[in-house]
Protein backbone atom coordinates (compact mmCIF):
# COMPACT_ATOMS: atom_id res chain seq x y z
CA UNK A 1 0.00 0.00 0.00
CA UNK A 2 1.50 3.54 -1.16
CA UNK A 3 2.66 5.73 1.90
CA UNK A 4 -0.15 8.43 1.64
CA UNK A 5 -2.96 5.72 1.94
CA UNK A 6 -0.67 4.37 5.15
CA UNK A 7 -1.08 7.85 6.30
CA UNK A 8 -4.46 8.53 5.71
CA UNK A 9 -5.34 5.60 7.43
CA UNK A 10 -3.24 6.24 10.32
CA UNK A 11 -4.76 9.77 10.85
CA UNK A 12 -8.32 8.05 10.93
CA UNK A 13 -7.16 5.49 13.33
CA UNK A 14 -5.65 8.06 15.97
CA UNK A 15 -7.96 11.11 14.97
CA UNK A 16 -9.58 12.31 17.91
CA UNK A 17 -11.75 15.39 18.75
CA UNK A 18 -10.09 18.39 21.33
CA UNK A 19 -12.34 19.73 23.45
CA UNK A 20 -12.36 23.52 23.53
CA UNK A 21 -11.28 23.45 27.49
CA UNK A 22 -7.94 21.87 25.66
CA UNK A 23 -7.74 24.84 22.63
CA UNK A 24 -6.06 27.62 22.59
CA UNK A 25 -4.29 30.72 20.34
CA UNK A 26 -3.27 30.76 17.77
CA UNK A 27 -6.06 29.89 15.98
CA UNK A 28 -5.60 29.27 11.69
CA UNK A 29 -4.78 32.29 9.69
CA UNK A 30 -8.09 33.45 7.02
CA UNK A 31 -6.56 31.79 4.75
CA UNK A 32 -5.33 28.96 6.33
CA UNK A 33 -9.20 29.01 7.14
CA UNK A 34 -10.31 29.24 3.69
CA UNK A 35 -8.41 26.14 2.85
CA UNK A 36 -10.06 24.16 5.76
CA UNK A 37 -13.15 25.33 4.49
CA UNK A 38 -12.82 24.14 1.25
CA UNK A 39 -11.74 20.79 1.78
CA UNK A 40 -14.69 20.58 4.27
CA UNK A 41 -17.12 21.30 1.52
CA UNK A 42 -16.09 18.34 -0.74
CA UNK A 43 -18.65 16.42 1.56
CA UNK A 44 -21.39 14.50 -0.52
CA UNK A 45 -23.63 16.51 -1.96
CA UNK A 46 -26.70 15.08 -3.71
CA UNK A 47 -27.61 17.22 -6.58
CA UNK A 48 -25.13 19.99 -5.74
CA UNK A 49 -27.70 21.81 -4.15
CA UNK A 50 -24.82 23.14 -0.98
CA UNK A 51 -27.95 23.07 1.22
CA UNK A 52 -25.29 24.71 3.83
CA UNK A 53 -23.16 27.54 4.29
CA UNK A 54 -20.49 28.53 7.03
CA UNK A 55 -20.77 31.55 9.88
CA UNK A 56 -17.14 31.87 11.03
CA UNK A 57 -16.88 33.37 14.52
CA UNK A 58 -13.46 34.76 16.19
CA UNK A 59 -12.01 37.57 18.13
CA UNK A 60 -14.30 40.25 19.51
CA UNK A 61 -17.39 38.64 18.28
CA UNK A 62 -16.58 35.17 20.38
CA UNK A 63 -15.74 37.69 23.47
CA UNK A 64 -19.21 39.26 22.92
CA UNK A 65 -20.69 35.58 22.69
CA UNK A 66 -19.48 33.77 25.41
CA UNK A 67 -21.04 35.51 28.25
CA UNK A 68 -24.66 35.94 26.30
CA UNK A 69 -24.24 31.67 25.92
CA UNK A 70 -23.34 31.33 29.83
CA UNK A 71 -26.66 33.74 30.48
CA UNK A 72 -28.87 31.95 27.51
CA UNK A 73 -27.20 28.42 29.61
CA UNK A 74 -28.23 29.43 32.95
CA UNK A 75 -31.88 30.67 31.66
CA UNK A 76 -32.30 27.48 30.58
CA UNK A 77 -31.89 26.02 34.28
CA UNK A 78 -28.63 24.55 33.84
CA UNK A 79 -26.78 24.94 37.22
CA UNK A 80 -23.93 27.84 37.08
CA UNK A 81 -20.65 25.36 36.59
CA UNK A 82 -22.36 23.76 33.26
CA UNK A 83 -23.74 27.24 32.22
CA UNK A 84 -19.86 28.60 32.45
CA UNK A 85 -19.01 25.69 30.83
CA UNK A 86 -20.94 26.38 27.76
CA UNK A 87 -19.76 30.30 27.80
CA UNK A 88 -16.18 28.88 27.90
CA UNK A 89 -16.79 26.90 24.70
CA UNK A 90 -17.24 29.97 22.89
CA UNK A 91 -13.47 31.42 24.22
CA UNK A 92 -11.51 29.27 21.35
CA UNK A 93 -9.73 31.16 18.62
CA UNK A 94 -12.03 30.10 16.13
CA UNK A 95 -15.84 28.92 15.83
CA UNK A 96 -17.02 27.58 12.59
CA UNK A 97 -21.27 27.64 12.62
CA UNK A 98 -22.10 25.49 10.01
CA UNK A 99 -25.81 26.01 8.70
CA UNK A 100 -27.75 23.91 7.47
CA UNK A 101 -30.04 26.12 4.69
CA UNK A 102 -32.67 23.43 3.24
CA UNK A 103 -32.93 24.09 -1.17
CA UNK A 104 -36.03 23.24 -2.22
CA UNK A 105 -35.70 20.22 -4.47
CA UNK A 106 -37.98 17.65 -6.07
CA UNK A 107 -34.95 15.07 -6.29
CA UNK A 108 -33.22 15.43 -3.08
CA UNK A 109 -35.27 15.07 0.27
CA UNK A 110 -34.59 17.72 3.04
CA UNK A 111 -33.30 14.79 5.35
CA UNK A 112 -30.32 13.98 2.50
CA UNK A 113 -29.19 17.45 2.42
CA UNK A 114 -29.72 17.97 6.21
CA UNK A 115 -26.89 14.40 6.40
CA UNK A 116 -24.64 16.85 3.66
CA UNK A 117 -24.49 19.41 6.13
CA UNK A 118 -23.24 17.17 8.91
CA UNK A 119 -20.79 15.23 5.88
CA UNK A 120 -19.37 19.62 5.64
CA UNK A 121 -18.84 19.06 9.64
CA UNK A 122 -16.91 16.15 9.88
CA UNK A 123 -15.18 17.26 6.61
CA UNK A 124 -14.50 20.58 8.70
CA UNK A 125 -13.30 18.83 12.07
CA UNK A 126 -10.96 16.34 10.21
CA UNK A 127 -9.34 19.36 7.72
CA UNK A 128 -8.50 21.42 10.68
CA UNK A 129 -6.98 18.12 12.70
CA UNK A 130 -4.87 17.78 9.51
CA UNK A 131 -3.97 20.77 8.99
CA UNK A 132 -2.52 20.52 12.29
CA UNK A 133 -4.97 22.35 14.22
CA UNK A 134 -7.21 21.02 17.43
CA UNK A 135 -11.03 20.75 16.75
CA UNK A 136 -14.13 19.38 18.08
CA UNK A 137 -17.98 19.59 16.82
CA UNK A 138 -20.36 20.82 19.49
CA UNK A 139 -24.01 22.40 19.22
CA UNK A 140 -25.25 23.34 22.47
CA UNK A 141 -26.72 26.61 23.84
CA UNK A 142 -24.89 28.66 21.04
CA UNK A 143 -26.85 25.89 18.62
CA UNK A 144 -30.28 26.64 19.35
CA UNK A 145 -32.56 28.16 17.37
CA UNK A 146 -33.37 31.30 19.07
CA UNK A 147 -29.88 31.96 19.97
CA UNK A 148 -28.81 31.16 16.16
CA UNK A 149 -30.96 33.79 14.95
CA UNK A 150 -30.49 36.51 17.31
CA UNK A 151 -27.19 36.27 17.47
CA UNK A 152 -25.44 34.58 14.27
CA UNK A 153 -28.03 35.48 11.58
CA UNK A 154 -29.96 32.53 10.69
CA UNK A 155 -32.80 32.77 8.39
CA UNK A 156 -36.11 31.12 8.51
CA UNK A 157 -35.97 27.26 7.87
CA UNK A 158 -32.12 27.57 8.62
CA UNK A 159 -30.83 25.21 11.49
CA UNK A 160 -26.99 25.13 13.17
CA UNK A 161 -26.13 22.08 12.03
CA UNK A 162 -22.58 22.05 14.28
CA UNK A 163 -20.39 24.66 15.66
CA UNK A 164 -16.56 23.77 15.18
CA UNK A 165 -14.33 25.04 17.55
CA UNK A 166 -10.53 25.22 16.42
CA UNK A 167 -7.48 26.21 17.60
CA UNK A 168 -3.73 25.51 18.45
CA UNK A 169 -3.88 21.89 20.68
CA UNK A 170 -2.89 22.86 24.49
CA UNK A 171 0.07 20.71 26.13
CA UNK A 172 -2.24 18.01 26.96
CA UNK A 173 -3.87 15.52 24.49
CA UNK A 174 -7.32 15.11 24.08
CA UNK A 175 -9.26 12.37 25.86
CA UNK A 176 -9.21 9.03 24.28
CA UNK A 177 -12.83 7.64 24.49
CA UNK A 178 -14.27 4.30 24.26
CA UNK A 179 -15.17 3.41 20.66
CA UNK A 180 -17.56 1.20 19.33
CA UNK A 181 -17.93 -2.78 19.33
CA UNK A 182 -17.89 -3.07 15.80
CA UNK A 183 -18.86 -6.26 15.44
CA UNK A 184 -22.26 -5.95 18.10
CA UNK A 185 -22.72 -2.78 15.78
CA UNK A 186 -22.67 -4.78 12.58
CA UNK A 187 -25.31 -6.88 9.93
CA UNK A 188 -23.89 -8.84 7.35
CA UNK A 189 -26.02 -9.67 5.03
CA UNK A 190 -25.04 -12.67 2.41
Amino acid sequence: MDQAKISALDFLRTRRSHPPALLRPPGPSPDELTDILTLAARAPDHGKLEPWRFVVMRGAVLERLAPLVEADSAAAGNPPEKAAKHGNAMRVPVVVAVVFSPVDSDKVPEWEQFLSAGAVCLGLVNAALASGFGASWLTGMASQDDFARRHLGLQPGERIAGLIHIGSPGPNPPPERPRPDIAAKTTVLE
